[in-house]
């Protein structure tokens, strides 16, 4: 059981180190998500260049890096426990994947994927946190950071099974929006709304 759980966490970092948004601009014949706009390969920047269905596939791909090895941990009969460690791993790929010289986005949707394949409630909490946030700041980098902290908060309640790894993809999420942080103090970050 050991080593099927170190191949899965390899085996997560790796999927997970696949960029969606490289790969969606290129098929879709787009600018580099990492030269243009916000340069973060992620949906809310491709959204910006692309639009709204460039924008979808990207997320979709992201939330799969994560989904997909973790419905492999089910299959495995692997403890719960180790679940949202293999989703950890898959979120860190997308912030280091190692094809893209170790340039990755800010992991959110990878972090939105984990919650799907672990914990249907608290991806609820972190959709509507999301979603309320960014409704009426119009700022995905502050929507983000409040979310993951609203579930890793709600999560030490309800399922404290994966609070070590939500806690610990919390605190990667904020320190990836440390320059949005910096730009939300200032009063120059740019909204979702913003063009490139």
């Amino acid at each position: 059981m050991e080593w099927q759980l170190a191949g899965l966490w390899v085996l997560a970092y790796l999927t997970g180190s696949i960029s969606s948004a490289v790969i969606v601009c290129r098929i879709m014949r787009l600018p580099d998500p990492r030269e243009f706009g916000s340069h973060n390969p992620g949906a809310t920047n491709v959204l910006r260049l692309g639009g709204k269905k460039a924008a979808a596939f990207t997320l979709v791909g992201d939330m799969l890096k994560a989904i997909i090895p973790i419905l492999i941990g089910y299959a495995l009969e692997l403890h719960t426990r180790n679940l949202g460690w293999v989703g950890f791993m898959a979120f860190i790929g997308h912030l280091y994947p190692i094809y893209f010289r170790f340039r990755g986005g800010k992991g959110m949707a990878t972090y939105f994927g984990a919650l799907v394949a672990l914990s249907p409630l608290l991806l609820a909490y972190c959709v509507i946190t999301w979603l309320v946030t960014a409704f009426f700041t119009r700022y995905a980098s502050l929507a983000s950071i409040l979310s993951s902290f609203a579930v890793a908060a709600f999560g030490f309640y309800l399922d404290h099974r994966y609070f070590f790894p939500l806690f610990a993809m919390f605190l990667f999420i904020t320190v990836r929006h440390h320059r949005n942080i910096r730009n939300l103090w200032n009063g120059i970050e740019r909204k979702i709304t913003d063009k490139k």
